[in-house]
């Protein structure tokens, strides 16, 4: 026995349509229908047809089988029998280790089932919390996911509800601790029927993708209603164990709660009732402290994305200057974030021509994410390069360092531990072949603005994109593949085994540079880093006088070592750790 509801301020009549047969809905307050308990079958269809229209999905669909234009179907939640009744949210994000994947390329399945086939990977790499790009119902069968349009439903070709619940068990009968990326600031435009039933968005506000999220206009406490309940529906219902949340900058509320604000409060409480640690990370782009900061005087989220460090590392290790790129690339910039988190603080940026951000001020290094490859940074690449594509091995390893041993909460990019030699490309599944052909050229003009022959770049339809973003998981064991898993596991197992690199004080670390010679050096708890970034050998200072080494990393082998400095071949690095 089912209670079916929905939220239709603007119909006169709404009727239930369950397994082809249709029973008018009682008109309750606040603009909300309601069929009274109604028995049906557990595979039984249902939609809702408005004023007498064909039925239309559940805008809370649970359950998409029939893709983005089909009828939902109900899920019965208590049905799975959970294991992990003990687990109480894994290890703090001050200790976390992050590790970003997409579910459809992740394994050769493609499926929650074959990311639970990698998870010993996972394990022994040394991750604390597997961050899932979105599994929202989107259209067709491949796609990442950020144009989702049934915000409650998992996708059905990654396995559906039941997939995606083993999937969450048996990370945390690992030890594992879940994310979930959820995008609260646009759906995609191919299946998304919520203005047929009221005012979930807005013109009085415009975003990239077209209108914004209602949120302050009138009718809007029932869209933030949608929208805080389905962040509560996956961290309860399927025991998440917190959200990364997609460019909340876009997200635009003028009220005196913002909605972050309260999703913040309302994740606090269930926290309290469920006795399980969860967490919210924002993305922004915004560098304002405020998204981070304790309720009342910021939003109260737990962390937020560091592009600025993103930026700073790309740059330097490539010396691309393209794009937003081009307030980035010195060493002193690079630097300024290992210390300060943000490059642009309230300081001009040419890229914007205006001022951007403002100071973090005592923030502490666990409010930020810190990487050198993320889902956009590599996807939104015309041809989805990564890293290792782009640079030398021995670059790469000075980015890893850097990214391991900074202040900050270190996120890696599904195969970027081995340096995976797959592309990670942007593709998508549209049914609808207009917006799929729109999506193309709109990506290919895009791409030639910046330079790219628009020729090179993957059609985002074709399935081949999608099938050479798969990891190859063969590689793993081959050279020069295995030498770069080493070299992360060690610098991973280093920041396990020295507590003073997971304590997030920005005020304790140092670090020197020369833009010249280039080579930067970073202290930290006596932790002595050295990169050297240029094409001749360096001598580069250590920060202070380390005493006997007790453990020393090095990426090339020509590395000398001194009293108070060592002398570095080109593209390489070397972690000196004094005994105490």
């Amino acid at each position: 026995m089912t209670v079916f509801r929905v939220w239709a301020p603007r119909a006169q009549r709404v009727d239930l349509d369950l397994d082809g047969r249709r029973h008018a809905m009682e008109e309750a307050e606040n603009g909300w229908f309601i069929s009274q308990a109604l028995q049906h079958k557990p595979d039984s269809d249902y939609g809702f047809s408005i004023d007498g229209d064909e039925p239309l999905p559940d805008p809370r669909t649970p359950r998409q089988p029939h893709g983005v234009h089909g009828l939902s179907r109900p899920v019965d939640h208590s049905v799975f029998r959970w294991t992990d009744q003990q687990w109480a949210g894994g290890q703090p994000l001050s200790s976390a280790l992050i590790y970003e994947l997409h579910v459809g390329t992740f394994s050769p399945a493609g499926t929650f089932d074959g990311v639970i086939d990698q998870l010993d990977h996972l394990c022994d790499l040394g991750v604390t919390h597997v961050e899932l790009m979105p599994v929202a119902q989107f259209p067709g069968n491949r796609g990442w996911g950020y144009d989702g349009v049934d915000l409650f439903a998992p996708h059905e070709s990654y396995g559906g509800p039941a997939g995606l619940r083993r999937l969450v068990d048996a990370c945390h009968a690992k030890g594992l601790a879940v994310l979930l990326d959820v995008v609260y600031n646009h759906l995609g435009p191919s299946g998304n029927y919520l203005s047929r039933y009221g005012p979930y968005f807005t013109d009085h506000h415009s975003t990239p993708w077209g209108d914004a999220v209602n949120t302050d206009g009138p009718d809007s406490g029932e869209a933030r209603r949608f929208f805080c309940d389905n962040a509560l529906m996956w961290l309860r219902d399927y025991h998440f164990d917190g959200l990364r949340l997609d460019a909340v900058q876009e997200i635009v509320d003028t009220t005196a709660l913002h909605l972050l604000e309260q999703l913040g409060e309302e994740v606090a409480e269930l926290e309290a009732g469920l006795g399980r640690r969860l967490v919210l990370i924002a993305e922004s782009d915004a560098n304002d402290p405020r998204y981070v900061r304790p309720r009342p005087h910021g939003y109260g989220l737990n962390a937020q994305w560091n592009d600025d460090f993103h930026h700073a590392l790309h740059a330097a290790l490539t010396g691309e200057r393209g794009g937003y790129y081009a307030d980035f690339g010195s060493l002193e910039k690079l630097a300024k974030t290992i210390t300060d988190a943000w490059v642009h603080d309230g300081s001009y940026s040419t890229f914007r021509r205006r001022c951007h951000g403002r100071p973090p001020g005592d923030l502490s290094g666990h409010r930020f994410l810190a990487y050198m490859q993320n889902h956009d940074q590599v996807g939104n690449r015309a041809t989805g390069d990564r890293i290792g594509s782009l640079v030398s091995e021995g670059r790469v390893k000075i980015g890893a360092a850097l990214t391991m041993v900074s202040p900050y909460v270190p996120m890696i990019f599904q195969g970027e531990e081995w340096g995976a030699s797959t592309p990670f490309l942007y593709f998508t599944d549209h049914e609808d072949r207009d917006l799929g052909r729109a999506v193309t050229e709109g990506r290919r003009r895009e791409f030639a603005a910046f330079g790219w022959d628009p020729d090179r770049i993957p059609d985002p339809r074709d399935s081949s994109t999608f099938g050479r973003s798969r990891l190859d998981w063969s590689e793993v064991d081959r050279e020069p593949h295995a030498s770069m898993l080493r070299w992360y596991r060690d610098l991973i197992g280093l920041r396990r085994r020295v507590p003073g690199l997971r304590n997030g004080r920005r005020d304790r670390v140092r670090t020197d540079y020369d833009e010249d010679e280039q080579w930067i050096a970073v202290s930290r708890e006596g932790l002595q880093v050295a990169c050297n970034l240029s094409a001749e050998r360096r001598r580069v200072p250590f920060l202070h006088d380390p005493t006997t080494p007790r453990q020393v990393l090095c990426s090339a082998q020509a590395s000398e070592i001194g009293e108070d400095s060592v002398v570095l071949p080109p593209d390489s690095v070397v972690l000196v750790i004094p005994s105490s």
